[in-house]
C-alpha cells in the first residue's frame, strides 16, 4: 500500500474512533452527572438482576470510550461499547427495533450508529495513531 493511502486509512480510523468514542463519552458524562437510577430500576424490574449490574454502564459509556479515543486496546474497548449498546437496545428500545421516528428515520438509529461503529473499530483496529502502538509516528 502506498504511504499516502496508509496515512489516509489511519486517519480514517482515528476519525472513526473520535466520532464513536467521543460521542459515547458524552453520554457517559451525562450519566456521571445525573446518575443511573432509571437504569438500575429497569435492570431490576425487567430482568430481575441486582441493581448493581447497572454500574456496568459506566464501563461501557466512560471507560471503554476513553480507551477507544486513546486507541489503547481499542478492539476490546469497542467490543465492550458494542455490548453496552446491545444491552441498551434490549433494555430500553426493543419496541423501537421495527419502528420509525416522526421524522421517518429508524427509531434506534443512534444506538445502531454506536453498535455498528464499534463493530467497525473491532474489525479495523485503532490504526497507527493509537496509544497502544509503540512507534505511532513512523
Amino acid at each position: 500500500m502506498a504511504p499516502s493511502q496508509r496515512t489516509l486509512d489511519d486517519t480514517a480510523r482515528l476519525l472513526l474512533r473520535i466520532m464513536v468514542g467521543g460521542m459515547m463519552l458524552l453520554h457517559g458524562i451525562g450519566k456521571l452527572r445525573h446518575g443511573i437510577d432509571g437504569i438500575e430500576g429497569m435492570i431490576s424490574s425487567k430482568w430481575g438482576l441486582p441493581s448493581w449490574f447497572a454500574y456496568g454502564v459506566y464501563v461501557g459509556e466512560v471507560v471503554a470510550p476513553l480507551f477507544v479515543l486513546a486507541g489503547f486496546r481499542a478492539r476490546a474497548a469497542a467490543a465492550v461499547l458494542g455490548f453496552n449498546m446491545i444491552v441498551a437496545v434490549l433494555l430500553a428500545h426493543t419496541g423501537d427495533i421495527v419502528a420509525l421516528s416522526r421524522g421517518g428515520g429508524w427509531k434506534i438509529e443512534l444506538q445502531m450508529f454506536y453498535l455498528l461503529g464499534s463493530v467497525a473499530i473491532m474489525c479495523l483496529g485503532a490504526g497507527r495513531y493509537a496509544a497502544s502502538r509503540k512507534h505511532w509516528l513512523d
